[in-house]
């Protein structure tokens, strides 16, 4: 929690200061407004008291009330203003740091957890901080305050309301003792339904498609009724607070006058008169003692749940970033486009075994370079070494003769276009989607969008569309098929007119017609730059000027096609079980 403080400027310690100040007038005159009943009191019980005289301390209980009042609204104000715009710069900062975060870090946490942890997390630290200023501070300068103002007019009376400080302190810490664990439950089952949902939603087709409907219904029913049973202890916890609240203030009242009662029959008038003022101070004063610790109840029931969703929120925070950023903000245009991977291997940060292992081959400036291999060898992951998505355990990647680890990483972003093996668009226009991203602040004019949809044969389907290219995507493309998902995604990439391409199992989703045109005019578009290809197909790589076959992690053959048909057994049957022999021969 400390840690998260750590963010408040210089301008939310004076507005908490601020708040402070106010809350020790407020208490001030909150407490003045017994003194005033009790002067009233002995006035009514005093012959010779004039209506003025009580009118007097009457104005003075008003204007105390009515400041009071002003001090409320104003220290609500300022605690409404710190905690948005505190929750509002942990927002930024959390889904700042998610950004940065790379794939191995990005393991760590489900996307749910991401999601709650940026919402509902930062709102229990919001809620704290606009109850917190009013209530935590506020009660116990009230309790303390108060309790000085009574502790030396009568033993009797001064005991009893220590005793009931004592009950309800031994009720506060009872049930703390018992909901603390459950926060943590709470926060991590929310997880659970946000991502129940979420899988609920992206996955509707196939739960349709296989009546999968009850069994998904149970399984978030048994997750949502978990998260309301505990929810339920701890409401049922605290709903102890309130009647204990209320005997202790019934109680106190009542102990009050009796002790009182008794007291006062042995004495004269005089002293009577002031028992009697004394028993009404003690009253009003013992009720703001019980008040005060309503209030921290209050926040008592906050502070355990904000504490967890702290150390959550800190867990982002503070996780490491394995990709770190690099000084070099320039490339070498001399030797523009070129790949160099030297002796590189690799293992997930989690796994024992090298997925890849001691590759080495060079790309040079406009050849095509293919992948290809059995599913599992690894050539996503190594085409995901080269924009960082993960570093390379071992070895090195040079992009224009520089290691890609010495990069910024904007500047390497922005020489390589990358298309995914799963295309996904953001909610917009064709348009936006295509243009998305910095794009090493290029400017991509109407006259290339035209071009680059045409290049990724998408001109069609876009033509057709209501508003043509500014017709609208939905989230993720639900709106269009996949394959228009995977042509948009190639012409996003193109339109970056960057130096090096990368198709990561791009065309797997293409007719062979469309396939066929499509790398034929990409070939020309392409023609001074560096194309990276993943492929199962041997018809979309079987042109390319370099294959690349790997065979549970290790290159097992680099060559044309041609050449690997006669010198690798692993390409030959691979492109057996696609073409029959005599094809392959014409080929």
């Amino acid at each position: 929690m400390i840690k998260l403080f750590k963010n408040l400027t210089k301008k939310d310690i004076l507005i908490i200061l601020s708040c402070i100040i106010i809350m020790f007038f407020q208490v001030w005159i909150e407490l003045k407004l017994p003194d005033y009943m009790s002067s009233i009191t002995r006035l009514i019980q005093t012959d010779g008291s004039s209506m003025n005289e009580i009118l007097k301390q009457g104005i003075f209980m008003l204007s105390c009330a009515f400041g009071s009042m002003l001090s409320a609204i104003l220290i609500g104000y300022l605690a409404s203003t710190l905690s948005a715009g505190f929750s509002l710069k942990l927002r930024e900062k959390v889904f700042k740091k998610v950004q940065q975060l790379s794939v191995a870090e990005m393991k760590k946490f489900q996307t749910s957890s991401l999601i709650t942890r940026t919402t509902n997390d930062v709102t229990q630290i919001e809620m704290l901080i606009a109850m917190g200023l009013q209530a935590m501070i506020k009660a116990p300068i009230m309790a303390v305050w108060a309790i000085t103002k009574i502790v030396n007019k009568s033993m009797e009376l001064s005991s009893l309301v220590g005793a009931g400080v004592i009950i309800l302190l031994i009720t506060v810490f009872s049930i703390m003792s018992i909901v603390t664990s459950k926060f943590t439950k709470i926060q991590k089952l929310t997880d659970k339904v946000n991502n129940s949902t979420r899988e609920n939603l992206i996955g509707i087709r196939v739960i349709r498609a296989f009546n999968a409907e009850k069994f998904q219904t149970n399984r978030f029913k048994e997750i949502n009724d978990d998260l309301t049973d505990t929810n339920i202890i701890i409401q049922k916890t605290f709903a102890i607070m309130s009647p204990v609240m209320n005997l202790v203030m019934h109680f106190l009242t009542l102990g009050i006058y009796f002790i009182g009662a008794n007291l006062i029959v042995n004495l004269n008038m005089l002293d009577k008169i002031n028992l009697f003022s004394n028993m009404v101070v003690f009253t009003s004063y013992g009720m703001q003692v019980i008040m005060s610790f309503l209030m921290l109840t209050m926040i008592f029931m906050i502070l355990p749940r904000a504490r967890v969703s702290a150390n959550r929120i800190n867990e982002v925070l503070e996780s490491d970033i394995s990709i770190k950023d690099g000084t070099i903000s320039k490339t070498n245009d001399n030797i523009k486009g070129t790949i160099e991977f030297k002796n590189v291997s690799f293992k997930y940060p989690d796994a024992d075994e090298y997925l890849l292992e001691d590759i080495s081959f060079t790309a040079n400036t406009g050849e095509t370079i293919a992948f290809i291999g059995s599913t599992g060898s690894g050539k996503s992951t190594l085409i995901n070494l080269i924009p960082r998505f993960y570093d390379a355990t071992d070895g090195e990647i040079i992009v224009d003769g520089i290691n890609v680890k010495d990069y910024k990483l904007n500047t390497l972003h922005n020489i390589i276009g990358y298309i995914p093996q799963k295309a996904f668009m953001f909610t917009g226009t064709v348009s936006d989607n295509i243009k998305f991203g910095d794009n090493g602040k290029k400017e991509i004019t109407k006259q290339d969008l035209e071009k680059v949809v045409e290049v990724a044969q998408a001109s069609e389907f876009i033509n057709n569309m209501d508003k043509g290219i500014n017709s609208h995507i939905a989230r993720g493309g639900t709106n269009v098929s996949g394959g228009q998902k995977q042509r948009l995604s190639i012409a996003r990439a193109i339109a970056r007119n960057p130096e090096i391409y990368i198709f990561d199992d791009t065309f797997s989703a293409l007719d062979y017609k469309t396939d066929y045109n499509l790398r034929k005019e990409l070939k020309k578009y392409t023609k001074n730059a560096t194309v990276m290809i993943v492929a199962q197909r041997i018809g979309t790589i079987m042109n390319a000027d370099k294959i690349i076959v790997l065979d549970k992690g290790k290159c097992v053959g680099i060559g044309t096609h041609e050449q690997l048909l006669k010198s690798c057994d692993v390409y030959k049957e691979i492109a057996l079980s696609q073409f029959r022999e005599e094809e392959l021969e014409n080929a």
